[in-house]
């Protein structure tokens, strides 16, 4: 976990939020030692909506001990004590771990334990300070409020275990979470939030509404899709290729497994080792491999000739880059050919740990809305800018209204470990990538030593419809894979170079775009994305109004919308019930007085009854909210 520490100018851009959150921590350590002085402290970071602190404590913190930690908080920031920073040298603060002075109120027994380690791993150059909150001290960079007082509102929020680190070799730790806002009406707006994502949990409304599964005989974070979760796939890549096709992609198809060379060649092996499922390792006839088809079948006559065989790892792909690459390298290309667009929603398999597995969004299998676009160096901004717009207009249609682009740049220190060892082809992507954000006006932040490994990245940051913050894509500028794999264009003069590559997958993958819509539209999807689209509800069942409304259902699918039928024999009220329930759009109940006026009773979920229309003028507009893919 070294490579996520952060360094003293990282925090030094904490948002003001953070800051807060930060202090609050220091807080809660403050008000967890008034109650447990032998609390032990390891790290208490701002995270994403509050912060925690780990703790190593005999007793066992539960919800029913954040009340009285809570009053100990409150008067720490009703105490209103500075946030002081003293800066010792590394000599000094070992001496005061030693003492078990380090996220302590006074000296103690038993020595600081975590915080000495975590001395140990201060790199040499770096200043050491710490931050005193009354009798509080602790090792700490900052930063920091000016004084307790500044903290608003503030609430515990759960408790789990941790290793410390983050590596299961090392103690497991209490891990104290809480959240805080300046003011109480954003912490009560915050919890309002919380409480309305509970209903909209895809994990929840994915099992009630009959989109996917997750069986224990298949495996963990392998979703299987059901018919109703089919359809919505069905209509977003029916979406990406209309629109990659009018934007100049072409479609290809890869496979699902690869040999590990390929993996070496381009870079992901050993960087990506982690992420990838264990290699299967095969005994291959090298002879019969290297045999053309067409003389395959007459050697093989004589099988007695000896055939050497050889072991080799394949893994299954996690990736489609180096596949799209080979693609690109298949056939001659100049210069003439370029840009190259090259798109495919390609199946990926990623070895996520265990802990880490959470509904559809981080699964093990999934299928990614990729595309691999080459180019020459002045072809890069236009490019760059038409995968942007693509991003925009797709938050467009879906209704999402606040969105960041998180800039990942490299760290330089860590060339040849973490990042590919090309400095200058670094600073140039980086800085291409970088005027091409400033001159397209798009909201985003720079992000430091979290690019991808061949290149700068950006993640794409969405909030759905109740403040929910999702990354759902990514859009990566690779310099690297290209030169790994001997990828060339002709150019003007005939010389051979190198492209770039830009790595673009707007709707990322079906797994955590659908995870994501699920709980942006609380399982009311518009009407061209909803799994059942329309169902006819028929009053009684009489053998005419059953033929008109099955003549209804049949038109309906000649047009390829998703209807269905509810003849049963069931009153009215419960047949609404039932499609309400699984949220169908559009319901047409349908009796005898629609039949006679070559009419339709219309009800759409969410609204309610909107009277009875004639069948033709209701089939057009159905019809045109389709294709017009209206938000409604």
């Amino acid at each position: 976990m070294e490579d996520e520490r952060k360094t003293p100018e990282m925090r030094a851009q904490m948002t003001d939020v953070e800051r807060l959150r930060h202090s609050t921590a220091h807080v809660l350590a403050t008000a967890i030692l008034k109650i447990w002085p032998e609390a032990q402290f390891a790290a208490g970071p701002p995270v994403d909506n509050g912060f925690y602190y780990d703790v190593d404590l005999p007793h066992r913190i539960s919800p029913d001990d954040f009340e009285k930690i809570e009053a100990e908080m409150k008067k720490e920031i009703k105490a209103n004590h500075p946030f002081e920073r003293m800066e010792v040298s590394r000599h000094e603060a070992l001496e005061l771990g030693k003492k078990g002075r380090l996220a302590a109120l006074t000296d103690r027994d038993q020595p600081s334990k975590f915080k000495l380690d975590i001395i140990e791993n201060i790199p040499t150059d770096e200043k050491i300070s710490l931050y005193r909150n009354g009798d509080f001290i602790d090792l700490c960079a900052g930063a920091h409020v000016m004084r307790t007082g500044n903290i608003g509102a503030f609430r515990l929020t759960s408790v789990a275990s941790a290793y410390y680190k983050d590596d299961e070799k090392n103690p497991q730790l209490q891990r104290v979470y809480g959240t805080a806002f300046k003011t109480k009406k954003e912490l009560d707006e915050h919890f309002a939030m919380l409480e309305e994502a509970k209903k909209r949990d895809h994990r929840k409304l994915g099992k009630e509404l009959e989109i996917y599964i997750i069986d224990e005989d298949v495996g963990p974070g392998l979703p299987l899709w059901l018919p109703r979760g089919a359809a919505i796939i069905e209509e977003l890549e029916k979406l990406a290729k209309e629109t990659e096709f009018a934007a100049g992609y072409q479609r290809v198809r890869t496979v699902n497994i690869a040999r590990e060379r390929l993996y070496k060649k381009s870079g992901h092996l050993p960087y990506y080792a982690e992420s990838m499922f264990p290699p299967m390792e095969l005994s291959e006839d090298v002879e019969a491999i290297k045999r053309d088809e067409l003389t395959r079948e007459e050697s093989d006559i004589a099988s007695t000739v000896q055939r050497s065989n050889s072991s080799t790892k394949y893994y299954l792909k996690a990736m489609n880059c180096p596949h799209h690459h080979k693609l690109f390298a298949a056939v001659p290309r100049s210069y003439r050919d370029l840009p190259l667009r090259l798109a495919e929603y390609g199946f990926c398999h990623r070895y996520e740990q265990s802990g880490e597995l959470f509904g559809l969004m981080r699964v093990r299998s999934m299928q990614m809305n990729d595309a691999h676009l080459y180019m020459t160096p002045e072809q890069f901004g236009a490019e760059f800018n038409a995968v942007n717009e693509m991003y925009l207009n797709y938050f467009k249609l879906f209704g999402l209204d606040k969105y960041l682009m998180r800039f990942s740049t490299h760290d330089p220190t860590k060339l040849g470990q973490k990042f590919v060892d090309e400095s200058e082809l670094w600073k140039q992507t980086e800085e291409m990538t970088r005027r091409v954000l400033k001159d397209s006006g798009i909201n985003y932040v720079e992000v430091p030593n979290e690019a991808a490994f061949y290149g700068p990245k950006i993640d794409v940051q969405v909030w759905s419809v109740i403040g929910r913050e999702f990354t759902i894509a990514t859009n990566q500028v690779d310099f690297a894979q290209p030169r790994r794999l001997n990828l060339r264009y002709k150019d003007r003069d005939n010389v051979d170079k190198v492209p770039l590559c830009i790595h673009r997958a707007p709707l990322g993958t079906h797994e955590r775009f659908i995870g994501f819509l699920i709980e942006h539209y609380a399982g009311n999807f518009p009407l061209w994305l909803s799994p059942e689209q329309v169902r006819i509800l028929t009053i009684g069942d009489e053998s005419q109004l059953l033929d008109y409304s099955r003549e209804i259902l049949n038109e309906l699918r000649r047009h390829q919308v998703r209807a269905e039928i509810d003849a049963s024999s069931d009153k009215i009220n419960g047949k609404i019930q039932r499609a309400e329930q699984m949220k169908v759009h559009t319901m047409f109940v349908i009796g005898k007085r629609d039949m006679e006026a070559n009419a339709v009773s219309v009800r759409v979920h969410g609204k309610g009854n909107l009277g009875a229309k004639p069948r033709r003028e209701v089939m057009a507009d159905i019809l045109r909210s389709i294709k017009e893919r209206r938000s409604e």
